[in-house]
């Protein structure tokens, strides 16, 4: 799959989502096998305004094609973002019209997926991003806002036309939010609307959903969200089985150890210790869960190395602690 004249590893990407996918995060996934890890989404403003968590959020992780989501309701700031995104070191600038939180959809904001209550202002914003950059311009939205009002199809016809080169689409609407199921059949309408890559999104959680989202929709790729909590190593095992057929199991408790234990220390480096405990604490949870899913350790064990370790501001103590709880997975799972 090819974005631009960019070249994609595999036909699995990381999802853009915000407060999680930062550098450590993209850069361990892409690192097990992703191909292609997008950034967290940044309002175009703040960036354009140099606010310090908006340009920590745009930087690269130095491996593959870097990506930078940006979001916005006004043509200035979209443009504008994307120059800083593009002379930063962006090779691509995604567009977001998908994002359902209340506090990006809503009051003066109106941008993620609300722009696709007012297409001919979506269509504004693309313009000024593509006039602004040399760099491949890509979009990512939801089927619509709600039932009624399902115009993926229309969007992506418009976007392909205004020269964006790849599109992804959540098979759900905006005020579902994450409820209900993603319904991978409706993104078909959209593949039969452009020629552009399409990449599917929603409730990809194994390389079966994959490979049957594929089927349904006719996209040429598929995009790992919450599938990847604590399991920063799903996206590559998808890819890998795409390419091989051969079924890779869940890595063992050694190694999903030190996975955590690297992103750990990737977090609180990146962000300062203070800031960092905060940011890693959600990881810490999703990779304690992951580990007793493995070793279908009992759930009181799991209840209780996270209470645990979750509430430890010490980041010694953390790391002795996770030692424990991962050893005693092993030794609960065996009684």
């Amino acid at each position: 799959m090819r974005i631009g004249d960019i070249e994609i590893g595999n036909r699995v990407v990381l999802a853009p989502m915000t407060g999680i996918t930062d550098v450590p995060v993209r850069r361990l996934v892409a690192e097990l096998g992703a191909g292609l890890v997008v950034s967290e989404m940044t309002a175009s403003a703040d960036l354009v305004n140099g606010k310090p968590s908006s340009v920590l959020r745009c930087e690269a992780t130095g491996l593959g094609p870097h990506v930078v989501q940006l979001a916005g309701c006004e043509a200035r700031w979209m443009a504008e973002g994307a120059r800083i995104a593009e002379a930063s070191g962006a090779d691509i600038v995604d567009i977001n019209m998908g994002c359902p939180a209340r506090k990006v959809t809503g009051g003066t904001g109106q941008s993620g997926s609300a722009l696709m209550r007012d297409l001919d202002h979506a269509l504004k914003l693309i313009e000024a991003t593509i006039a602004a950059v040399k760099v491949p311009v890509t979009l990512k939205m939801r089927l619509g806002w709600d039932d009624h009002t399902i115009n993926a199809p229309e969007l992506a016809r418009r976007a392909e036309l205004a020269g964006v080169q790849l599109i992804t689409v959540h098979g759900r609407t905006r005020c579902q939010f994450y409820k209900g199921e993603a319904d991978w059949g409706a993104v078909r309408a959209v593949r039969e609307a452009i020629a552009l890559p399409l990449i599917v999104n929603g409730d990809i959680t194994s390389h079966d959903s994959a490979v049957t989202a594929l089927e349904m929709s006719g996209a040429d790729a598929v995009m790992v969200g919450r599938g990847a909590y604590g399991r920063p190593w799903l996206p590559g095992q998808i890819a890998r089985q795409f390419e091989t057929g051969v079924a890779e199991p869940a890595p063992t408790l050694t190694v999903q150890l030190g996975y955590i234990r690297r992103l750990y220390d990737d977090i609180l480096s990146h962000y300062g210790v203070h800031i960092g405990l905060r940011h890693a604490r959600k990881h810490l949870g999703w990779s304690l869960d992951a580990a007793a899913i493995t070793q279908l350790a009992p759930e009181a064990v799991l209840k209780r190395w996270k209470q645990t370790i979750l509430t430890s501001e010490n980041p010694a103590a953390v790391h002795r602690l996770l030692d424990e709880a991962y050893t005693d997975f092993a030794w609960s799972a065996a009684a």
